[in-house]
């Protein structure tokens, strides 16, 4: 029996926008009747071990989205491990990317809003570390109807194809 399909969500430090992906991805999945494994990090090491930023989980627990787990930093195996890798920012997207290469990894890597059906062109997830509420609730409302396009298109009903050309036109990292 093979496996789930696989898809990483990374950011900073993973306490805030990746947990939130990675959350809205299985809540989206399972709407879908979509079989899916959904892990997150974050390309720094300060938070491991934490849970999700106190704001993040607040925004997304008033949208009815619980975010739990603890952050963790990815790595090599971690990126081999995945189908697909989901960045939440370009500098995201760089840090993997350098480590995919580094490691021999060719696991395909895409900014997470290049799924956003809202997003004109490749477009971040912000920040909302050092900003007010809104932002958290900002990144809730761009994360689920991100997953949501995410899942049709890992399940082959709709949006752009996880194997295809990178956010930048660049193939998959190798």
């Amino acid at each position: 029996m093979s496996r789930p399909p696989v898809v990483l969500t990374v950011c900073l430090g993973n306490i805030c926008r990746s947990p939130t992906a990675e959350a809205a991805l299985r809540e989206a999945a399972e709407e879908a009747g979509v079989e899916l494994e959904v892990r997150s990090a974050g390309t720094g090491s300060w938070h491991v071990g934490n849970p999700p930023d106190a704001r993040m989980r607040s925004a997304a627990a008033a949208e009815g989205l619980t975010l739990d787990g603890q952050a963790e930093q990815v790595d090599a195996a971690a990126l081999a491990d995945a189908d697909l890798a989901l960045a939440m920012d370009r500098s995201n997207l760089a840090d993997l990317r350098r480590l995919a290469a580094d490691a021999g990894v060719d696991t395909p890597i895409r900014l997470f809003r290049d799924y956003d059906p809202l997003a004109d062109g490749p477009e971040d997830v912000p920040d909302p570390y050092y900003g007010g509420a809104d932002g958290f609730a900002e990144v809730v409302a761009i994360c689920r109807r991100t997953a949501s396009t995410v899942v049709m298109s890992l399940a082959g009903t709709d949006g752009p194809d996880a194997d295809a050309a990178t956010s930048d036109g660049a193939e998959p990292t190798h």
